[in-house]
């Protein structure tokens, strides 16, 4: 089975992250790159994927040469090769024509299953991987908290407000994760050294038949209009409690309508 799973390196959480004056995009130059975390939850998914129904696993990445940081952990888990797609004229894409690019990559290296993390931590909107699968004409199950694959399906169990929803496909198909569904490896000494022999093939625009101008900012569907630094935090307001506490917490929550 050919397993490819979508990493994405994204700013580090834990920092301060930015957007680009002008442009609206996010600074990935102010702050460290780390692998989206929910994207390592779809690595060990296709690792355990591929342990126990054979086959190869490939991570693919969209992004700058420092992405290869994040795809060497990838592969440092337990991923046999890469594909990197590095062209400075992506910069700036939305979700709609990041998907057309990483459509355009899965059809170059082919592939029988297809896992992301439900969102990233840059832009939190959710939507790459069902724009995948209708970009590829495959089956989407997307928000799976487990995964089970068969010799032509793949049937996978999410949470829905009803209850839990049990969605199956056939294969190919693109399948998006939950940080529940299992618990990312740690990569190994020895994972780590056998990760600097791994393959990683670069491609580029040209190399996938996209035209300049379907991607960037020239070529997205949304743009950010405009945006502005959140307002300093004030200072908070004291009461003291002096029989009249309950009254003045109930006309403060009142006055700001939480109640």
């Amino acid at each position: 089975m050919n397993i490819v799973v979508l990493v994405k390196q994204v700013p580090d959480t834990e920092s301060e992250r930015k957007l680009v004056p002008g442009r609206g995009t996010v600074d990935r130059a102010a702050a460290d790159g780390l692998i989206n975390e929910l994207d390592e939850y779809a690595i060990e998914e296709g690792l355990r994927i591929a342990e126990a129904h054979g086959g190869e696993v490939t991570i693919l990445t969209m992004g700058p040469e420092r992405a290869a940081e994040s795809i060497r952990k990838a592969l440092s888990m337990g991923a046999n090769k890469a594909v990197h797609v590095i062209d400075d004229q992506i910069a700036g894409s939305d979700a709609l024509a990041s998907a057309r690019v990483l459509a355009a990559a899965l059809r170059h290296v082919g592939f029988d299953l297809v896992i992301a993390g439900s969102e990233s931590t840059d832009a939190r909107t959710g939507v790459v991987p069902a724009m995948l699968a209708q970009l590829l004409g495959v089956a989407q199950l997307t928000l799976a908290s487990k995964v089970e694959v068969e010799v032509a399906s793949v049937t996978v169990r999410r949470v829905a407000d009803e209850g839990i929803e049990v969605v199956t496909g056939s294969l190919p198909a693109v399948v998006s994760v939950m940080e529940k569904i299992n618990e990312p490896r740690y990569p190994s000494f020895k994972g780590i050294m056998a990760a600097k022999k791994k393959p990683v093939q670069i491609l580029a625009l040209a190399d996938l038949g996209i035209a300049a101008d379907a991607v960037g900012l020239g070529g997205s569907a949304t743009v950010v209009a405009g945006f502005e630094a959140a307002p300093p935090r004030g200072a908070g307001v004291v009461v003291k409690d002096e029989g009249e506490g309950g009254r003045s917490v109930a006309a403060f929550l009142a006055e700001r309508k939480f109640i």
